[in-house]
């Protein structure tokens, strides 16, 4: 039995919000970020039949999230593209993007690994800012859209397929 590491789980996202003729550019999210755990948001329905003293609960559906909070780094391409969503108030369409979380803990032989790609749309819940005399941090979530997709994807070239 062996323990995973948070860093086997990469999160890389489509810091363009947009695919591009030559395919879509995955950058890893990492840089200024030091804790990101997808919220899975289950919605259940809790029914008491009338012959029955306990409570039958199904689960309906899923409304996952990711809260994250990055520390800004001005070189960091995904701080560059949330920046720009933050600074510009982006939204509807404006403020989707995908990401894929890659399973590294889960070797396939080759060099792509199991992989899930999301659409999601990105809020920024605080601006800009922070204490006096610490880097200046921002604050925002990923709401994930719809099901995803179940494949692989190569770190080295960051292609999902």
């Amino acid at each position: 039995m062996a323990k995973i590491k948070r860093s086997q789980v990469a999160t890389y996202v489509n810091a363009t919000g947009v695919a591009t003729t030559t395919g879509t550019v995955y950058s890893l999210l990492g840089v200024g970020v030091s804790s990101a755990t997808p919220n899975m948001n289950p919605s259940n329905t809790s029914e008491t039949y009338i012959h029955e003293d306990t409570a039958t609960i199904s689960l309906d559906s899923y409304a996952p999230t990711m809260p994250v909070e990055m520390t800004a780094v001005t070189d960091d391409a995904v701080f560059i593209w949330l920046d720009g969503i933050r600074v510009n108030r982006k939204v509807l369409s404006d403020a989707e993007s995908t990401i894929i979380e890659v399973r590294l803990y889960q070797t396939s032989g080759s060099s792509a690994y199991p992989a899930t790609k999301q659409a999601v749309s990105v809020q920024v819940d605080n601006g800009l800012g922070g204490d006096g005399g610490v880097p200046a941090k921002v604050s925002f979530t990923f709401n994930y859209m719809g099901d995803p997709v179940q494949g692989s994807f190569n770190p080295s070239t960051k292609v999902f397929s």
